[in-house]
């Protein structure tokens, strides 16, 4: 049985390497999830991928089911979670194309789904969310980077925003008064929701581009797609060797 899960983000819908084995959809109380579960093996360990936007990309940041697709993952006996993911760089050193393991999180969605927690109860449940990243899994991130040599920012506080919209000049300038280092729009409530579910998650993002008002001009699209395939290249790698220290 797989214990580990992938779960690809814009530029990540397939595991190139992953020796598929089967595909397995699976229905949950809080409705579909974004795609079949691929089961397979990669690096000679059996993983499970899913992509979050689906694996044709249709579906946006605000519309992804995050519930059900994390309880699918649970239902298929998953503990461990490595999620990817795009954003876009506000600390001057996450320039376009570099790769950041995250180590905290500050929401700015609205109207998601967010908990588990909210029907037949038998008591109000909260939970310690002081720490949002799992730091063993993080600490497998970096050490597979340093291992892999890749270069790889080991902290930075995600900005998670509601989308499908990019954001303005002005609310990047407030995230950066806030203390977002990045912002993207899929590290919430997925970050909460594994919390909830007990996995040991966390993140290796991707910058696509310049956040508003960090870069030169508007922000291109052609150019995002442009640096995510090249950074995809080392993102597989990463993942392949952090399958050895997780």
């Amino acid at each position: 049985m797989a214990d580990l899960a992938i779960i690809g983000g814009t530029g990540l819908t397939s595991l190139k390497n992953l020796e598929i084995s089967r595909r397995e959809v699976v229905h949950t109380p809080y409705g579909e999830p974004s795609g079949a579960l691929t089961f397979g093996r990669l690096c000679d360990r059996e993983v499970v991928f899913l992509a979050r936007h689906g694996y044709g990309h249709t579906i946006p940041p605000h519309m992804v089911n995050y519930r059900a697709n994390l309880w699918a993952l649970k239902y298929a006996g998953v503990s461990r979670v490595i999620a990817v993911c795009a954003v876009g760089g506000i600390r001057p050193d996450l320039l376009p194309g570099s790769l950041v393991i995250p180590d905290q999180v500050i929401d700015y969605t609205w109207s998601r789904d967010h908990t588990f927690f909210e029907k037949d109860l038998t008591q109000v449940t909260h939970i310690d969310f002081t720490e949002p990243y799992c730091t063993e899994m993080r600490s497998a991130l970096i050490e597979a980077a340093q291992a892999a040599q890749i270069s790889v920012a080991s902290d930075g506080t995600y900005g998670a925003t509601q989308g499908p919209r990019l954001e303005s000049a002005a609310e990047i300038n407030r995230m950066e008064r806030d203390g977002c280092d990045m912002v993207g729009m899929t590290g919430m409530p997925e970050a909460a929701l594994a919390k909830e579910m007990e996995f040991c998650y966390a993140v290796c993002a991707v910058c696509a581009n310049w956040a508003a008002g960090r870069g030169e001009g508007d922000i291109n699209m052609t150019e995002i797609k442009a640096n995510l395939s090249r950074s995809m290249a080392q993102v597989r790698l990463l993942l392949e060797q952090a399958i050895e220290h997780c």
